[in-house]
């Protein structure tokens, strides 16, 4: 894949988690997948949790479609110059 979509809040692991498990991967396998979260958690404070976890994007749930289309559109550009 050339990104992650997760959302923070899932059932037994958290986003939090599964971004922590992807980053501990070296690039070769997978990890320095740009990647985003999506969450209902939209305080200022969620976004740099989300950030300082290793997520390079944060978005607000419900998400607006073309919105997150273009997020995926430069997170997938950002894969390739990587």
């Amino acid at each position: 894949p050339d990104v992650l979509l997760s959302d923070i809040g899932m059932p037994q692991e958290d986003g939090f988690s599964l971004i922590g498990k992807v980053r501990a991967l070296s690039p070769e396998k997978g990890g320095a997948i740009p990647a985003a979260a999506l969450t209902p958690y939209v305080r200022e404070e969620d976004r740099v949790q989300a950030l300082a976890a290793g997520f390079q994007k944060h978005m607000s749930k419900p998400v607006d479609p073309a919105s997150l289309a273009a997020m995926v559109a430069e997170l997938a550009a950002q894969a390739k110059r990587n």
